[in-house]
């Protein structure tokens, strides 16, 4: 096979269709709009995946993005689901757009994706006088599966998008999400697949120029290093990975946060490494406010970086058994000592999406005291709730944390975090209920507690009709969320928020309007800085938020998104403006200019929170990109530029070349700046495998 997106090989006239695409969105089970049709076929080493998407105007077909793991949320697209285990929880994610972007992901616990996992495969896509076509193959080396399986799950999604439709060929309904893997279909026929001697190696080597121009002399530092990473299929179902000398040079920088709560905030990890088959870690179903395991704790210390000398992982299946288990060696530094980290996950699959599971972790990233966390949870599934198609899951946790005392006077027991779920996400009604209870001592020191010594209850309400032929709405969210926090050690409230969608109009055209209404209560137990030198007071706060919200739709080449939030804010008043501008240059340039301004008003003082940032990202082919945010905070007074270069060889085998430069702004009024660090690195990486 010659996969170049033409699909004129014999082979691909004598496969049969896999059978027939219908609509999903906007008319549930109706003929699509516009005819595709879906062959595969297998050798020894391969899955090809053949795609022909006609189109009625082909001038019409959008493809503004290119890059690597591009997303496809303006363009017209298609994906794929491989459930290779058929365990209906947990699939490989394949899709690609008409400009041929290469885009993979993992998906976790039939609905969950991670994005930042990267395979090796390939796929070519050609336009036509009668619309476009799409050529896949994913070698077998790139995935796990059970020995001796023939049959695997399997979906496919086509969107296109100037008629805001999606057609998909397994469970076009719209009580289901596509990444709902217990819906798939099945596709059979498999025999004597295999991943070769299940070897892989990727040695690499990275350099580093820092020139740190703070205070008053500059100082210019070079530091490269070579290192490899091992990937071994122990069996089919079963990988090792390992790493020496791991370098994290290529990372995209976080985008920038201006905190004014009294609480930490998240940041994703981006590592890939930590991503690669990161979803068997997955904890319970408590979004990003409490974690056993957060892989962010190792090797980066209050936004540092920590060298990692060695890290190796164990993912995969035994049976009806996920297992994953990661080992990690930091090394010292003068903010953080050398440490040995230990992860453990098991999770045994009950029915068809349900399981009970177990967590362990040993070892602090920033300290040599021992420190252990454990614990379990349960989930319980199903997508034929009642014998219809309806979704509800319930979902139970319980964690305790064992950390060697700080003193012999440091406070002991109150180290428990536990609770419960019930969640019925449908296309009408969507329905939640959450309680959890976090003690004041429990602190996984692997983990991100957002919250500690807090009581939760949580209750979602959501009512989402489709009516037909009313001012070209095709759906309205009508929606209530009732937020309430508990402190443990006051037996008091600390905050609690009433969030109202009276209107969330989505229209036939892609363009979306909301209007919120929200009550909130906060009390402060001790003095607050929200903003440097602004102090609230320790007291009762209650006041009322009110949001307008607009967004044209994403099919424009012009895209705008504006929100306002405006009313009262603690002891005064605060207005926030976030909007942003995109604009798409099919299929190679895009230019994003984003901006997050809050106003405060207050009795104590009045304040002014500014991110602003600016992305230009052009891609040359699919696999030469060139990325570049610029950032400006008002916190940090620090303007930041990163300007990533990433030429794909060929699938495995990549160049990176990443320039960061930081200017600080002068205390005068005005824009001056002076340049405050440069760093450059380049990375090469080159996979052999067997």
């Amino acid at each position: 096979m010659r996969v170049d997106g033409a699909l004129d090989e014999p082979q691909w006239a004598q496969a049969p269709p896999i059978g027939e695409i219908q609509q999903r969105e906007p008319n549930a089970g109706t003929v699509a709009s516009e005819r595709t049709e879906v062959r595969l076929l297998y050798d020894d080493n391969n899955l090809y995946i053949g795609v022909t998407c006609w189109d009625s105007d082909p001038p019409g077909i959008i493809a503004t993005r290119m890059g690597r793991d591009s997303d496809f949320v303006d363009d017209d697209h298609i994906d794929i689901l491989l459930d290779t285990f058929h365990d209906r929880r947990n699939a490989y994610y394949f899709s690609t757009s008409p400009s041929g972007a290469l885009v993979d992901a993992l998906v976790i616990e039939n609905g969950t994706l991670n994005r930042d996992w990267d395979a090796i495969w390939v796929v070519r896509t050609r336009r036509t006088r009668e619309g476009w076509t799409a050529e896949f193959a994913i070698p077998f080396k790139s995935l796990t599966f059970q020995t001796g399986g023939t049959s695997w799950g399997f979906n496919f999604s086509r969107t296109i998008k100037r008629k805001i439709e999606e057609d998909r060929w397994a469970s076009p309904r719209l009580d289901v999400n596509f990444l709902q893997v217990s819906e798939a279909g099945e596709i059979s026929g498999f025999s004597d697949i295999t991943q070769g001697r299940g070897l892989e190696l990727r040695p690499f080597t990275g350099g580093r120029w820092i020139r740190d121009e703070a205070g008053t002399q500059t100082k210019s530092t070079f530091t490269g290093k070579p290192g490899v990473d091992m990937a071994y299929n122990i069996t089919p179902s079963l990988k090792w990975n390992a790493t020496v000398n791991t370098d994290f040079g290529e990372t995209e920088v976080d985008t920038r946060q201006i905190n004014l709560t009294r609480f930490p905030l998240f940041f994703p990890e981006k590592r890939q490494f930590f991503l690669e088959n990161s979803g068997v870690f997955n904890f319970s179903d408590n979004g990003n406010e409490l974690l056993p395991f957060f892989s962010r704790r190792i090797g980066l210390s209050g936004g540092q970086e920590v060298p990692i000398r060695f890290g190796t992982k164990l993912t995969g299946k035994i049976g009806g058994l996920d297992i994953g288990l990661l080992d990690a060696r930091t090394g010292e530094t003068g903010f953080s000592p050398a440490r040995n980290l230990l992860v453990g996950r098991v999770k045994q699959t009950l029915f068809r999406q349900s399981y009970i599971g177990a967590v362990f972790t040993d070892g602090d990233p920033s300290s040599t005291r021992s420190a252990r966390t454990f614990g379990a949870d349960v989930r319980l599934g199903t997508s034929s709730f009642l014998g219809g198609d309806r979704n509800l899951s319930l979902n139970a946790f319980a964690l305790k944390s064992s950390n060697e005392r700080i003193t012999p006077a440091s406070p002991t027991g109150d180290d428990k975090a536990f609770g419960v779920g019930v969640s019925f996400p449908n296309d009408l009604l969507d329905l939640s209920a959450n309680w959890r209870r976090v003690d004041k001592n429990f602190r996984p020191a692997q983990g991100f507690v957002q919250r500690p010594g807090s009581r939760l209850i949580r209750v979602n309400f959501g009512y989402s009709p489709r009516p037909k032929n009313f001012l070209g709405v095709r759906q309205m969210l009508h929606e209530a969320f009732f937020t309430h926090y508990t402190r443990l050690d006051a037996g008091a409230s600390e905050s609690w928020r009433l969030m109202t969608a009276p209107i969330n109009w989505r229209f036939n055209s892609g363009d979306h309007i909301e209007f919120n209404w929200q009550p909130t209560f906060e009390r402060v137990f001790k003095p607050f800085e929200i903003s440097p030198g602004v102090i609230l007071p320790v007291g009762d706060y209650q006041f009322t938020r009110w949001r307008v919200e607009a967004f044209t739709a994403s099919k424009r080449a012009v895209e705008a998104r504006l929100t306002l939030w405006l009313g009262d804010y603690y002891s005064g008043t605060a207005h926030e403006i976030r909007a942003s501008l995109n604009y798409k240059f099919q299929p190679h340039l895009q230019v994003i200019l984003e901006t997050n301004q809050t106003f405060g008003r207050l009795k104590e003082g009045n304040f002014v929170a500014r991110v602003q940032s600016l992305r230009l990202n052009y891609s040359f082919t699919p696999f030469l990109s060139l990325f570049n945010l610029m950032q400006y905070d008002t916190t940090s007074r620090n303007l930041g530029w990163q300007s990533r270069l990433r030429w794909i060889v060929q699938p495995g085998n990549d160049f990176f070349l990443v320039l960061n430069q930081g200017w600080l702004r002068d205390d005068q009024e005005g824009l001056h700046f002076h340049a405050a660090d440069t760093k450059l690195a380049a990375k090469v990486q080159y996979t052999v495998r067997f």
